[in-house]
């Protein structure tokens, strides 16, 4: 350790101990920690939301969001929980020999669904509770909009979208396995979740909330109404937020791009500038 902080070998050798724990945990406890994780990026989602609905200014927007989402990462690095893009890196142990590739692929699965379980239910329970009437259901039709956007992006978009987002969030998780303290680990998730919040980049996790809670807000008829008069969407875009295009025109292609962003680009290049010497060490 040098000034408090884990040098980078350090960070990756304590990542890939990790690993043989992450998902050697009995299968209730993994579900758990990943529903708890879905949930806390979708608290982060829907409170960015709240903050830009009413905005007109797309940067100021952004940037308003981008202050606010990293709560979600805060919350599942300081006191715990799963994140199927986090659980990326697992890639290293894998590759390193210290767990098996099928317990990788296994935790990965698990964590997915905990986390898309996790978002399904706060963006439920944000519905029911009328948040989304604020300033007279805009805060709904924009819950929509955002929806409709990413069910429009293209294959090529959603996965390079996504390689950007988990290269960030994967660099953030890194950043702040290297600090020793909580107000450390915050200063190090903050900046680089800011940066791929302004940047529009596309994270399977927050996807699960905003689609999920598109598609519960356009079955309100005051809320789809609002959608074509504020944000002139047509019929058509918002019958496309149904569950084929969720999954196959969005969570698909954003998820590959995150698997090759934070496994490949992070995990991957990583490992072999610091992991493999640490292999050789051992």
């Amino acid at each position: 350790m040098n000034n408090g902080l884990f040098k980078p070998n350090e960070i990756i050798e304590n990542n890939l101990n990790e690993a043989s724990g992450k998902v050697g945990q009995p299968f209730y406890k993994v579900v758990l920690l990943g529903l708890l994780a879905g949930a806390f990026i979708a608290i982060g989602g829907e409170a960015s939301n709240v903050a830009v609905h009413g905005m007109t200014n797309a940067g100021l927007a952004k940037t308003v969001a981008g202050t606010i989402f990293p709560v979600g990462l805060m919350l599942i690095l300081i006191i715990g929980g799963q994140l199927f893009t986090g659980n990326c890196l697992l890639f290293m142990g894998a590759v390193d020999g210290r767990i098996t590739w099928h317990k990788m692929l296994l935790n990965w699965l698990t964590i997915f669904f905990s986390n898309f379980l996790g978002a399904i239910i706060v963006s439920f329970l944000v519905f029911q509770s009328g948040q989304f009437d604020m300033s007279g259901g805009q805060l709904g039709a924009y819950t929509i909009k955002v929806a409709a956007g990413k069910v429009h992006l293209s294959a090529m978009q959603g996965v390079t979208s996504g390689i950007m987002c988990n290269i960030i969030v994967c660099g953030a998780v890194l950043m702040a396995a290297a600090a020793k303290d909580i107000g450390g680990r915050c200063f190090a998730i903050f900046f680089p979740i800011f940066a791929f919040v302004v940047s529009g980049f596309e994270h399977c996790v927050a996807n699960m909330y905003y689609l999920t809670a598109g598609f519960m807000a356009k079955s309100n008829d005051a809320y789809a109404a609002q959608a074509k008069e504020v944000f002139h969407l047509t019929d058509a875009q918002i019958a496309d937020i149904n569950i084929q295009n969720i999954f196959v025109k969005n969570l698909l292609p954003v998820t590959i791009g995150n698997i090759i962003g934070g496994a490949l680009f992070v995990g991957g290049i990583f490992y072999i500038i610091f992991g493999m010497k640490s292999k050789k060490n051992a």
